[in-house]
């Protein structure tokens, strides 16, 4: 099904699109990455996805475990960033976000799950060989308020980053967006360090779904779209992602109602 969105144009060489409210705009986003999986499906034999775990992402999960016409069981799931230090089966885990919103209620051939239990070096090679067996066909993601893809805050991005996956220490900004998103209660609860994918590796996907919504995230896409493409703001960088659309609603791209 195609909606039509209210504003849609190109900043270099990013699909930018804007949705009436926030339940169209992650209707239109399942609806789009349905349609790719299901391109990617008829030329080869499974799709690997890469799914970010955040509310902003609430509305086109739920879109996707409705959508009768994919077939889950050639799909191959990763999630791009957990934290070090929180019990896997926290409701504020990454994995455990995916598996009760999305994973748990579909049929999914494999689903991979970052473990930052133990060793975080051990993991960082187990996890980047699984991400590197293969392309990746799809990334589902977000920008956070301070403009990261992931848990690549300004800090700690980088453009040509070496890593597949690797350890950050999270700035403030970024832990109190957990706080501002009812993931937390407080700041002090926020673990302070996580895996995460790298840039290159969130890049390196064939085609890029970014969903923005919330008032909170006005800034965030003001610099995405309009500053310099540094990693001062790492969003910027989907400007030159050559198959990226960025999905907004009123809220998060300034439209006064």
């Amino acid at each position: 099904m195609s909606i039509t969105p209210q504003q849609s144009f190109v900043i270099d060489q990013l699909q930018v699109r804007v949705y009436d409210n926030r339940e169209t705009m992650g209707q239109a986003v399942a609806s789009d990455i349905s349609n790719e999986i299901i391109k990617v499906l008829s030329r080869q034999d499974k799709v690997r996805m890469i799914f970010a775990a955040a509310p902003s992402q609430n509305e086109v999960l739920t879109h996707l475990v409705n959508d009768r016409s994919i077939d889950w069981s050639r799909v191959e799931a990763f999630h791009m960033d957990e934290y070090i230090g929180l019990h896997p089966s926290a409701p504020q885990s990454f994995g455990q976000f995916l598996k009760e919103r999305i994973f748990s209620k579909v049929p999914i051939q494999t689903v991979n799950y970052m473990d930052s239990k133990g060793a975080i070096e051990v993991e960082c090679e187990r996890y980047g060989k699984l991400i590197s067996a293969a392309p990746i066909d799809i990334v589902c993601l977000g920008i956070g308020e301070n403009g990261h893809l992931a848990f690549n805050d300004p800090p700690v991005a980088q453009f040509h980053d070496p890593s597949i996956i690797k350890a950050v220490e999270l700035d403030e900004i970024c832990r109190q967006q957990q706080v501002n998103d009812g993931c937390f209660a407080v700041l002090d609860e926020v673990p302070t360090q996580a895996l995460t994918l790298t840039i290159p590796t969130l890049y390196a996907g064939a085609r890029l779904f970014c969903t923005v919504p919330s008032v909170t995230k006005q800034e965030a896409v003001r610099r995405t779209l309009y500053e310099e493409i540094s990693t001062a703001c790492p969003s910027t960088i989907l400007r030159q992602h050559p198959h990226c659309t960025l999905y907004l609603e009123p809220e998060s791209y300034g439209i006064k109602q």
